[in-house]
């Protein structure tokens, strides 16, 4: 066990001395000052001389907004072409067969959204052209546009009086050439060297070691693998995601991945300090977002390393953990610290089925979606605390007596309707989608019978974690739900589409808003934002929403069961 404790701390805080000075690179980046890949620069400018971009235009919040949504459009309607017709498309050896429409609508927008929610089996479900042309490029790009629009709230925060928040095709271009393409490179390369496949030959048959045949599916794994980590997407190559053997080969591969799927979140965290120059300000999030993180880290891994009470009644000796679900290579622990950084992180990868994780843990995976603020995905993260950061501001100011201000610009009734309404979006489309399926279920459980394995508490809580799953922009799952139908598919790719785009919407444009004010210099009736006081205050904040939206919901499946297990 203590081998186990230290392999988690071990895999923290070498992704913490990664991050720091890589968002003091990602600042000199969008800042525009000398860096490493300056050599880069010549490929950047033929890219935008073909695009006939001028990548020097500034915009304002709302050409950044238009052009941010008008090529997801296209990104969209690229892949439903691809998804829908890929049985009869090229680079096909398994002869997989075309996507339904419901099923090619809920892919295409899962990926387009950073989510990748999959209602398919990864082997089985795509060619190779869908794993390359659709889901490693729409990996890349979606990563990208959330890191082109924190950036374009870096610029709102500066001290500067201004309606042009820089370029998004800028900002989009050099988070690809500059950070993507050159760390999945070296990702992939350390997990093809440790097993990972990477080819575009069909199956494989080997024969077992019992002397079966059987055929091994393999393809351009570690490419697609690499990118899903470090862009905090999710989506497994194999249906069984980073618990397959070939995904993630040992336990070299398991911190190599989990450490790539942290880094840029908490990067970005630190090249908000470095980019305006307010390190205490970022430090004062990375402690918030760390606090919330080590909360619901400690209670999942200690639930999983106890072992199942169920199980220890029956007399099974489980000094190793609760192991049902998880691979033996990872143990209890490391499975238990992955679902919790990639359900704070929205990135849905998995290296053990998360419906088999004890009651508690699985509220505590569902908490880390359901705040959506500590880490979360790659840049829009930042976007997601930025909302609670207003509300912790307007409300500390009134209780206090002061202005709310934020960096030296006023806020006021816009921003905060803008922010309220970005905040509770989340817990709508999670407790809507869910009210409304239970009573599909409820309604006509002869009907709806495949959808759940586990009806109960357990399966209230495998539908309440999948609409959590899309509305936080997550994609993992509790596989006990058969997801793949009509109904699944287009009620998800709807939540998926809202929570993904408003919540990019609302605080860009509080940011517009915000760096059109004057700059007021701070004085001895400023509020602070960069201390631990008020750190405490967003953290308030934080639970106080979470924990009067969710508790209801989490009570009827999570704690339930956690009260009727012991």
């Amino acid at each position: 066990m203590i081998n186990e404790l230290l392999g988690i701390s071990a895999i923290y805080f070498l992704t913490l001395v990664l991050a720091l000075p890589l968002g003091h690179y990602l600042a000199r980046v969008f800042k525009g000052e000398k860096n490493l890949l300056d050599f880069l620069q010549p490929v950047e400018n033929g890219i935008f001389r073909l695009s006939g971009i001028d990548a020097r235009r500034e915009m304002s919040w709302q050409q950044h907004l238009v052009a941010l949504l008008t090529i997801n459009l296209v990104w969209f309607l690229l892949a439903m072409l691809v998804l829908s017709t890929q049985g009869s498309l090229p680079l096909n050896p398994d002869q997989n067969p075309s996507m339904s429409p419901d099923l090619a609508f809920n892919t295409a927008i899962s990926f387009l959204v950073n989510c990748n929610l999959q209602h398919y089996s990864g082997e089985s479900g795509l060619s190779y052209l869908s794993q390359l042309v659709v889901i490693t490029f729409l990996q890349f790009v979606s990563a990208a546009t959330g890191i082109a629009a924190a950036v374009v709230v870096f610029n709102a925060l500066q001290t500067r009086a201004t309606d042009k928040l820089g370029n998004f095709y800028n900002y989009f271009l050099k988070s690809l050439t500059r950070l993507l393409l050159p760390g999945s490179l070296l990702v992939a390369l350390l997990l093809a060297f440790n097993g990972t496949p990477m080819t575009l030959q069909g199956k494989q048959e080997l024969v077992t070691l019992q002397g079966d045949s059987v055929a091994v599916s393999r393809g351009p794994v570690a490419a697609m693998v690499a990118i899903k980590e470090l862009g905090t997407n999710g989506g497994g190559f194999y249906g069984a995601n980073s618990a397959h053997p070939l995904e993630n080969p040992n336990y070299l591969t398991n911190a190599v991945e989990n450490i790539a799927l942290v880094i840029i979140p908490m990067a970005m965290v630190f090249a908000l300090g470095f980019y305006l120059n307010r390190r205490k300000l970022a430090l004062m999030i990375f402690g918030v977002m760390t606090v919330g993180f080590v909360v619901l880290l400690a209670p999942t891994v200690y639930y999983e390393l106890q072992g199942n009470p169920a199980i220890s009644h029956l007399g099974v000796n489980q000094e190793l953990g609760a192991l049902e679900g998880k691979e033996m290579r990872f143990g209890a622990a490391a499975s238990a610290y992955w679902s919790i950084t990639n359900t704070v992180i929205s990135c849905g990868s998995v290296n053990s089925m998360h419906d088999s994780f004890m009651p508690l843990s699985g509220l505590t995976q569902m908490l880390g979606m359901m705040t959506n603020a500590f880490y979360g995905g790659c840049g829009v993260g930042l976007l997601n605390f930025f909302a609670y950061l207003i509300i912790a501001v307007f409300i500390a100011g009134l209780m206090v007596g002061r202005t709310p201000e934020l960096l030296g610009k006023k806020i006021e009734a816009r921003e905060m309707k803008i922010a309220i309404l970005v905040t509770l979006l989340h817990p709508l489309l999670i407790l809507a989608g869910t009210a409304l399926t239970a009573h599909l279920y409820a309604s006509n459980p002869q009907e709806y019978a495949g959808w759940l394995a586990n009806p109960g508490y357990h399966g209230f809580s495998e539908m309440l974690y999948e609409f959590t799953s899309a509305s936080a922009n997550n994609g993992s799952g509790f596989e006990g739900l058969g997801d793949n139908t009509p109904w699944w598919n287009i009620s998800t790719g709807v939540v998926l589409l809202l929570s993904r785009f408003l919540p990019i919407i609302g605080p860009v444009a509080i940011a517009g808003l915000l760096a059109r004010k004057k700059y007021v210099p701070e004085s001895a009736g400023t509020l602070p934002a960069d201390t631990a006081t008020f750190g405490v205050m967003v953290m308030a904040v934080i639970v106080i929403i979470a924990a009067l939206a969710f508790f209801p919901a989490l009570a009827l499946g999570p704690l339930a069961e956690h009260f009727s297990l012991y």
